[in-house]
Parts: structure tokens; sequence; C-alpha cells
């Protein structure tokens, strides 16, 4: 189908998009990576007056080191986050989980703020940014702000961004010391949405594998309307020394959740395959596996 009629806005700078988004309505969409928003245009389940493209906006663009934390332009494409050397020194895990993205030809034009944006509790990354403890930077006309990933998916498809912000960029602590991270992903074919995915990172007593578990951050995708943080299981993993220790630990990481049911998987499925997930995802990013 063709979509309806909209204004086309193209600026060259954060400032002028800002610009544009606040003049042009509640009406307007943001236009990133466009491989969410162009089906749903296509298909007129959505008819913004104006669409705001982001993709000659330069400052948007790129990771670079900022004290302890990395900070990833919300227009960086993943290929270029997963390739990206600093990303995977520091946050391995994104590198790991955003190389599941879709397919070649998505992961080359998508982007990783437009994925965050658009708030899919079946997407991949926004369960890795909460396990990260990443903070979203937002562009508006009040000026900058800084949202904690906690606070920034608000609902299903819906974040704490105003109409007229812009996500700019997220800044993501860097995990200095042994971690070991990992992310496990269920999902039909190579190019569905999760499932249930689990993203694990995971900080090991001395500095190599094995031992016991000092720290573990655990984030759910699609496990509710929103990326789940497993607070409970990440205390639950401290001092785990083996396989079976993980699994009991990760026994109880469905519980509080409310899953979806669907063509995919009823509720109950996806609770299951959250533990078994989990438990391997764990194990193999703490490199208790032998």
């Amino acid at each position: 189908m063709i979509p309806a009629a909209f204004d086309y806005v193209a600026p060259t700078s954060l400032a002028e998009a800002v610009s544009a988004l606040s003049e042009a309505g509640e009406d307007a969409k943001i236009l990133a990576g466009g491989q969410s928003l162009i089906p749903v245009l296509r298909l007129r389940l959505a008819f913004p007056s104006t669409l705001v493209d982001l993709g000659r906006v330069d400052e948007l663009r790129g990771v670079r080191e900022d004290g302890d934390s990395l900070v990833i332009g919300a227009m960086t494409r993943h290929s270029e986050v997963m390739d990206d050397p600093l990303v995977r020194q520091y946050a391995g895990l994104l590198a790991e989980a955003t190389a599941t993205v879709a397919d070649p030809a998505v992961r080359h034009r998508g982007t990783f703020g437009g994925a965050l944006a658009h708030a899919d509790p079946a997407g991949d990354l926004a369960a890795v940014a909460l396990a990260l403890d990443a903070e979203l930077v937002a562009e508006g006309p009040g000026g900058r702000r800084t949202i904690a990933a906690r606070d920034f998916f608000v609902n299903y498809l819906e974040t704490a961004l105003s109409p007229d912000e812009i996500l700019a960029a997220v800044r993501v602590p860097k995990l200095e010391g042994f971690w070991g991270v990992r992310y496990e992903k269920f999902h039909r074919v190579a190019q569905a949405w999760a499932i249930v995915g689990v993203a694990a990172a995971v900080r090991m007593d001395g500095d190599t594998p094995g031992g016991s578990i000092a720290e573990a951050r655990i984030g759910l995708t699609n496990m509710g309307a929103t990326p789940v943080r497993a607070s409970s299981v990440e205390g639950a993993l401290v001092g785990a020394a083996d396989r079976a220790a993980v699994q009991e630990a990760s026994s109880s990481v469905a519980e509080g959740t409310s899953p979806p049911s669907d063509l995919g998987g009823q509720a109950d499925y996806r609770q299951h395959l959250a533990r078994v997930l989990t438990a391997r995802a764990v194990t193999a990013a703490a490199g208790l596996g032998g």
C-alpha cells in the first residue's frame, strides 16, 4: 500500500530537528532507520502530519568514551554498534545482542536509538539497556535531560519521551573487571522477534572464568509490556559456583512477570523459556558450563 500524504523535513543538525518536531506538533513522527516505521506507514496504521528524517544529522552518530561510560549516538546503525571496538571491549553484551537483531539488511539500516525509542518488548536491545543500567539522553525545546533505562520504558510501544523530544544518545556504563556476558534468544526463524530473550552479564570473583559469581545483571525480553529487570534473581545468583546453583537461582526468574499469550507462545510457555534461557545464559557468561 501507499502511505497517506505527509510533510517531510530533513534537518542537518539536532537543533534543527528539535525545532522541526516542535513546530510540527504531536502528529509528527521521527524517521530514524525506518525499519519499524515504514511498514506501519505503508499499511496506513499511522498517519503522521510530518515526518522528521534524522538521516542527515551526523552529530547523532558514532561511539565515544566519556569517563566510565560509552556514549552511543542514537542514529548509530546496528552494524556499527556490533562491530565497534569500544562496544566490544566495554559493553560486549550489547554487541552480542545486536548481532541477533533481525537480518543483515535490517542491521545495516536500523539504528540503536530507533530500536529503543520504538520500545517493542520483543526487541532485543531494550532488555540489554536495562541490564547494563544505561541512561538515555533526550533533547527537546526545554533542553537536554537524562532518563534511566528503568524509567524510560513505560508501556507497550510507549516511552518517557515527550512528543517534542528526540532521543539523542545512550550512555552505557563500562563493564570493567572480569565480566562474562551472554544473550540467549529463542525465536522461530532467524528474522523473527524473540519469543523470549535473556541478557546476562556476570562479574566473577577473581579475574578468570570459574570461581563464584560476585554480581549479576539480568534483563528479560518479551516477558511483559516492557523489558524486565530480574533483580531478585540477580541477588540469588551471587555466590553461585556451579551449574546446579545457577539453575536453582534461575528457577524463580519468571515470578512476577506478565508475558503475552499469542501465536508465538502462551504465557506459561514463555515463563518456562525464561527459566531455561536464564540458566543457560548465566552458565555460559560465568564460564561454569564445563
